[in-house]
């Protein structure tokens, strides 16, 4: 029997991380990207777009740059003094 059903191509694909597990990864003043997470194993592709949830807690400043933050996560990390930058990817049209 063939696979019948409909597969989305442009389906968005988003890598979860919660903040407990960066917050145990890294040292105070440290910056985090999705490249940064992807060397140390944290994540397994940092191709996708990364989600930064609110889950655990915060007890360094860090800069995490991510292109999607929850609304918890954003408030914890500010409150333990660090930033949370969101990664903007410009497509190819607006580029040229």
């Amino acid at each position: 029997m063939p696979k019948r059903g409909f597969t989305n191509i442009f389906k968005k694909l988003w890598i979860e991380i919660s903040l407990a597990k960066i917050d145990e990864n890294f040292n105070a003043g440290d910056v985090v990207t999705p490249e940064l997470l992807h060397e140390r194993g944290l994540i397994k592709k940092a191709k996708h777009d990364l989600v930064i949830l609110g889950t655990g807690e915060v007890s360094k400043s860090l800069k995490i740059s991510s292109h999607r933050f929850t609304r918890t996560a954003k408030e914890k990390i500010e409150k333990a003094g660090g930033t949370a930058t969101v990664i903007v990817k410009v497509k190819a049209a607006e580029a040229a």
